[in-house]
């Protein structure tokens, strides 16, 4: 297997200095059909997330990125579809690709960021294709789906396959080139013959088809927010895992579980953190 390597920007998002810092994200409700529309220009995000994996000096196949990219486009365009003070985490085993592999997406509206990671597994021929979501609203207990996914389908095809299991509605997913991506969504008395019957051009093609209303537009950069002071209470918790390492050379060396930043633990950064995991 070839050494996997970091891709250059995708698109018009080869220069960061282009792009703008926000991905915007409009919801559009398509009257007469009731359907609710939500597209976006994704070129922010996909720059963010390449200049944090060459900030921390981490490669990433072209396979992995082509799975990842629509993945956390249409991630994000589900959150906006939904309410304002949620959270979301996805996380899939994709089994039957070019090269097996995990994806971690996580975001929120009112942190206005979404992360993401991929990284190989090992092929099971056991194993099918899942999704598992998880939403973590104020004040109420986490809910988790388990959610089987196709074999050889797309993320397109899977984000759809999550509406029909999960949501229990039609919604279609669109890659409309570029770093552009549509979802649009069966709202009660929806136009489901005509969601069904929608190609990538004529949804390109909706202003000037349908009648719209913009309902919001929410905005997304691609942040994970993880710190060393963040991360410092919970490995001190677990000191005892990794003590003769940490005797032995003197320092440990962590990645953060959402985004794979690299981190230097020391001995005296832990002791220092005791007053706050005690607190």
């Amino acid at each position: 297997m070839p050494e996997p390597t970091t891709p250059p920007s995708p698109g018009h998002a080869a220069n960061p200095e282009s792009v703008a810092e926000f991905t915007d994200v409009q919801s559009v409700f398509v009257r007469q059909r009731n359907c609710l529309l939500l597209q976006a220009d994704f070129s922010p995000i996909f720059v963010g997330y390449y200049l944090h994996l060459m900030q921390q000096r981490l490669k990433i196949s072209e396979s992995s990125a082509e799975t990842l990219k629509p993945l956390m486009a249409f991630f994000t365009l589900h959150l906006v579809s939904r309410p304002w003070q949620e959270s979301h985490a996805w996380t899939l085993h994709v089994q039957h690709r070019p090269q097996p592999v995990n994806i971690f997406l996580a975001g929120s509206s009112t942190a206005e960021e979404v992360v993401g990671r991929v990284w190989p597994r090992e092929k099971d021929a056991a194993e099918a294709n899942m999704l598992y979501a998880q939403i973590v609203a104020q004040n109420k207990e986490p809910q988790t789906s388990v959610i089987p996914l196709s074999a050889a389908a797309s993320p397109a095809a899977w984000v759809e396959e999550f509406y029909r299991q999960s949501e229990q509605r039609l919604a279609r997913a669109f890659d409309l080139g570029g770093d552009s991506y549509a979802l649009i969504t069966a709202e009660p008395g929806a136009d489901e013959e005509w969601l069904r019957s929608l190609t990538p051009e004529q949804v390109a093609e909706l202003a000037s088809t349908e009648q719209l209303k913009t309902l919001e537009t929410r905005r997304f950069t691609f942040r994970c927010g993880c710190t060393v002071e963040r991360l410092l209470p919970t490995l001190r918790s677990m000191r005892a895992n990794f003590e003769d390492l940490l005797d032995k050379q003197g320092f440990i060396e962590i990645s953060c579980p959402r985004c794979e930043a690299q981190y230097i633990i020391t001995s005296q950064m832990l002791a220092d953190a005791a007053p706050a995991a005690e607190s």
